[in-house]
């Protein structure tokens, strides 16, 4: 080989191997990911609050990052981030602009553009942290704040459009309603910013139950605080008014209802339903304070009786079959007797319920039943279901008997067996109606699905729950044409002969119902006369 052709040969192999040493070079000396994935990482990690993510992928940031953020997640009330990154702009150094939008625990979102500055530093694109990373405007020093303005309230309405919310309403009214007043500490805390101490805010009720619904949803100022300058605002929210809450509240049944407890000078409580939807047309309590109506749990006594009676028509049962009333029963080792040693002998099923025989019930539940079959009739009734009518309400409670005893005594209504006015007047519509339904108190919002019942068991019940107020234990309490019910009395407490709760429940027409009175004797020669004193003014 020539000379030359060997100086050439070696010329471009030396130029070869500086390409490839240079390539290489690139290849170590490069930065690695890019300036928007960079920014878009930092975003993400600030939408899910990962605060250490952030400052791995930040360069120069504070040990405190944390900080600002989470001192405007506060003052704010921010629920959620939305922080998306925009293309690249061209220059040095390298800046991502951003739009992050803040959503409010107030209500809407506050959006505003930012921009993220890029450095590489480790050969990696990192974010060069300043608090302008949070907000553009905001500096060391100054923090983030939320003035609120609030727009009129809605109004509670009752059924027709009326108050139910302002002055003069009956007690029982207010407790349904609820109270307006100056907001504590512990209120501003539980409903977060906008909310401050001093606000007007609900107080029980549907005044507290459905706050944000009637507060509506304030404007806003964001500010810029602190730091020695003045306060500046850098974003507004617009607001909106309240909306009113409309109840399926009766006035004229409401004032039924008070009117008839108000004589008592025991605590009473009455509660009304529609059996055909549900709704509540009245809850009276008396003396107020508290809403024995749909909080207060009480043993029902005799009125479970129709909740037993379910169950054994399905099992077989029927209102013309013999059945006997003896004076006492002893059943798991315990002795049943009827209320004050009565004793019927042979008699039909009818009957023997429209006399409330005690042990009838306990033999022939303990006979043909399991407990799981009356566990499950109870459920069918309500019993163990949470109620939400819109105001707070206690659930029936029909635990497992724990032996053969506890079942007896639970078949009449005793034992651990609980229940409020509320359930047992939803008890006495399912009958009437023919499906269990969930009470309700406000309307307009879907309404939960009932529960149907067999309809040979509620066409046995009807005749049966009539004839307690044609010839059994309510026969005498004056109780308007057209009434069926049932009474209870129900025994608390302890000692050789316990005090009693009066009760009764029953429907006419498209109204049920359930009355109680607190250690108030007899269901029959108490509570079902209050009942009458209802119907009749209606």
């Amino acid at each position: 080989m020539g000379r030359g052709r060997l100086v050439t040969l070696a010329a471009v192999t030396t130029a070869v191997v500086l390409v490839l040493a240079g390539a290489g070079t690139y290849w170590v000396l490069r930065t690695e990911g890019s300036p928007r994935q960079a920014a878009a990482d930092f975003l993400a990690a600030w939408q899910k609050n990962d605060f250490p993510a952030m400052r791995r992928l930040s360069a120069g940031a504070p040990a405190d990052l944390a900080t600002p953020y989470t001192q405007m997640n506060t003052a704010l009330g921010v629920t959620a981030v939305q922080a998306r990154p925009g293309a690249v702009r061209s220059g040095s150094p390298r800046k991502v602009p951003f739009t992050a939008g803040l959503t409010l625990r107030s209500g809407g979102t506050w959006t505003y553009q930012g921009e993220l500055t890029l450095t590489d530093k480790g050969r990696r694109w990192r974010v060069a942290w300043t608090p302008a990373a949070v907000h553009p405007r905001l500096t060391p020093g100054r923090q983030l704040a939320l003035s609120a303005s609030w727009p009129a309230r809605g109004h509670i309405l009752a059924a027709d459009g009326s108050r139910i919310d302002g002055p003069g309403v009956s007690g029982s009214v207010q407790q349904l309603a609820g109270l307006l007043g100056p907001a504590t500490d512990a209120d501003a805390r539980r409903l977060g910013p906008p909310y401050k101490k001093g606000d007007q805010v609900g107080h029980g009720g549907l005044q507290q139950e459905r706050e944000r619904q009637l507060a509506g949803v304030p404007g806003v100022a964001i500010r810029l605080v602190g730091g020695g300058g003045p306060a500046q605002d850098i974003g507004r929210i617009a607001g909106r008014s309240g909306t009113e809450v409309r109840t399926s509240l009766d006035p004229k049944v409401q004032s039924a209802a008070a009117k008839a407890i108000t004589s008592q000078k025991k605590p009473a409580a009455l509660v009304a339903l529609r059996p055909s939807t549900g709704e509540i047309l009245a809850a009276a309590n008396q003396p107020g304070g508290f809403s024995r109506a749909l909080l207060g749990r009480y043993p029902p006594g005799s009125t479970f009786k129709v909740v037993t009676s379910a169950a054994l028509l399905s099992a077989g049962l029927r209102p013309s079959d013999r059945v006997t009333c003896t004076k006492t029963a002893t059943i798991g080792g315990r002795s049943f007797r009827n209320f004050e040693g009565e004793e019927f002998g042979a008699l039909d099923f009818l009957t023997a319920f429209a006399h409330s025989c005690n042990t009838v019930f306990a033999t022939e539940t303990t006979r043909r039943l399991k407990a799981a079959q009356l566990v499950k009739t109870a459920r069918d009734f309500g019993f163990g279901l949470p109620l939400t009518p819109g105001v707070p309400a206690a659930r029936g409670a029909f635990p497992q008997p724990k032996d053969e005893a506890e079942f007896a005594a639970a078949s009449f209504g005793q034992g651990r067996v609980l229940a409020s006015p509320l359930n047992m007047a939803a008890v006495a519509a399912a009958v009437k109606d023919g499906t269990w339904r969930p009470p309700m108190l406000v309307t307009g919002g879907p309404r939960p699905a009932g529960r149907p019942l067999d309809a040979t068991v509620t066409a046995g019940l009807r005749p049966m729950m009539a004839a307690v107020v044609s010839k059994g234990t309510a026969k005498d309490a004056g109780l308007p044409a057209g009434t069926a019910g049932k009474t209870g009395t129900a025994e608390f407490g302890g000692g050789a002969k316990p005090p009693t709760h009066a009760w009764f429940i029953g429907y006419r027409g498209d109204l049920a119902f359930a009355v109680i009175i607190e250690a108030g004797g007899t269901g029959g020669s108490a509570a079902a006369p209050l009942a009458a004193t209802f119907l009749r003014a209606l």
